[in-house]
């Protein structure tokens, strides 16, 4: 039986997805570590919902590629949110909750009202859980995806210095001449990329799962940036890779096979730092 599930990754389909996922896992965890140690960690999570709502609202316009509407919707939520300051009004956790439950009910609301399918109940579980979406994906959203994850692992590379600086002391990095609002307006960016990429993955609740456990899990063993970044990465890699495997195999979602990974991963590094004390 499993000789049998083994031969559906002869097909393109099982291939694209786990190049798609690979790449989206990898992504993720790069700025998941800077999420975390900003305390944004919740973002991930406000964005999906607002990425959400984009897809309700792309829907009653009846547009055949939701995806530039979306993208637009997310980074400009995604740039509002970073930019919530102290001196803000509404503080930046109570403005992720409120964008977040906003846009989740409007878009709900919207395809309440203009419900274009019998099965409304399925549709928005789809969306919000994964569903096979990543295992049909066509050769062109391939390629998009390729190209997008391109940009986010290269401006992160190219900008690790600046990025590992506001990440830690925004205020310094300001003083010592950084630029300090322009890398936080390119990191809105990127994870509002990232977000985006991530729906046809796990859906819109599990994303958060893609962008913190890789990070926390390399937290409880590894205490350096740089190493932290590199044990999240691989790690992420390997849990998503596994869990489509795992998905194919056994014929779970894919999405949610993903994230019990991910916590399974967070449990075994969780007790080897228990017992090392954490390395340098």
């Amino acid at each position: 039986m499993i000789i049998e599930k083994l031969a559906y990754f002869q097909y393109p389909f099982v291939r694209y997805a786990l190049i798609v996922g690979v790449l989206i896992a990898l992504c993720s965890s790069l700025l998941g570590v800077t999420l975390v140690l900003k305390r944004f960690s919740f973002i991930g999570d406000g964005l999906s919902h607002v990425a959400f709502g984009a897809m309700a609202i792309a829907a009653v316009l009846k547009l055949t590629n939701n995806m530039p509407l979306v993208l637009v919707i997310t980074i400009i939520s995604a740039i509002l949110l970073l930019r919530t300051g102290s001196n803000a009004k509404i503080k930046g956790d109570a403005a992720v909750a409120m964008i977040s439950v906003g846009a989740l009910a409007i878009g709900y609301l919207l395809m309440n009202i203009f419900a274009k399918s019998s099965n409304l109940s399925g549709d928005v579980c789809t969306t919000l859980f994964g569903s096979t979406s990543i295992l049909t994906l066509k050769k062109t959203e391939v390629t998009l995806c390729i190209v997008l994850s391109a940009l986010v692992i290269a401006a992160f590379v190219f900008f690790y210095n600046k990025i590992f600086a506001v990440t830690f002391d925004e205020n310094f990095a300001l003083a010592t001449g950084v630029k300090t609002g322009v890398y936080n307006l390119m990191i809105a960016v990127i994870i509002a990329v990232i977000i985006v990429l991530a729906m046809n993955l796990v859906g819109s609740l599990l994303i958060s799962a893609l962008v913190i456990f890789p990070a926390l899990s390399a937290m409880r063993v590894f205490k350096n940036f740089k190493s932290v970044t590199i044990c999240s990465a691989v790690l992420s890699v390997f849990c998503t890779a596994a869990g489509i495997i795992v998905s194919v195999i056994a014929g779970t979602p894919v999405g949610s096979t993903i994230v019990a990974a991910d916590i399974i991963a967070f449990v075994i590094f969780a007790a080897i730092g228990g017992f090392s004390g954490g390395r340098k």
